[in-house]
């Protein structure tokens, strides 16, 4: 497991710069295995040195480019399955829990609206975003043809507050997904006309 600042959405992008002896132990037996490790998000504490609280969803990442450095290792992973984490165990040689995979969300042709909706406004938020903070993801940013892993995208490129984040990672359907980030999104923009200043924004 590896425990981070943010929150890794399925389908959206990771890199890591892992220099810990902990986490190069993590991913000699990753790179190892299958090459999958879980993400989960840190409530309390920061992501160096351990100590840490973390929060009990996650989702597990694909390693898809792996680099050795001289000093750390360079990872590029993509978020794929969700989790829930059911015990932590020991983090001795690293952080490690058992878990349970939570049930991949389904399709159907009437969310095709909601969809819609739940992408203008994401586009729109970013849009207002930019005006005022770098923002990690454009307004025209591409995404998949698959209106699952789209939806998804749409959560993990809204410039919303990690918490929020946090909280979509834990939906239950497509209709709540996509219900639940147009109110966020609506809560970030009314929070930006009315501080006309910076944002808490994720840059995973």
């Amino acid at each position: 497991m590896f425990p981070l600042g943010s929150v890794l959405i399925p389908g959206m992008p990771l890199t890591l710069r892992i220099f810990e002896p902990r986490y190069r132990a993590l991913f000699a037996d990753v790179m190892a295995g299958d090459a999958e490790f879980g993400v989960v998000l840190i409530e309390r504490g920061t992501e160096v040195g351990g100590g840490d609280q973390r929060f009990s969803r996650g989702t597990v990442a694909h390693v898809r480019g792996y680099r050795e450095l001289e000093s750390s290792i360079m990872v590029v992973a993509t978020g794929g399955r969700r989790i829930d984490i059911e015990r932590w165990l020991d983090d001795d040689p690293y952080p490690r829990a058992e878990v349970r995979e939570i049930a991949p969300l389904t399709w159907s042709d009437d969310l095709v609206d909601v969809h819609r909706r739940a992408e203008r406004c994401v586009r729109r938020l970013l849009a207002t975003a930019s005006e005022y903070v770098d923002v990690p993801w454009s307004v025209d940013e591409q995404l998949s043809d698959d209106p699952i892993m789209s939806a998804w995208q749409l959560a993990g490129i809204a410039p919303i507050q990690t918490l929020d984040r946090y909280a979509l990672l834990g939906s239950t359907s497509l209709p709540e997904l996509l219900e639940r980030l147009q109110g966020f999104c609506a809560e970030a923009d009314e929070l930006i006309r009315l501080t006309a200043g910076p944002l808490e924004i994720d840059d995973d």
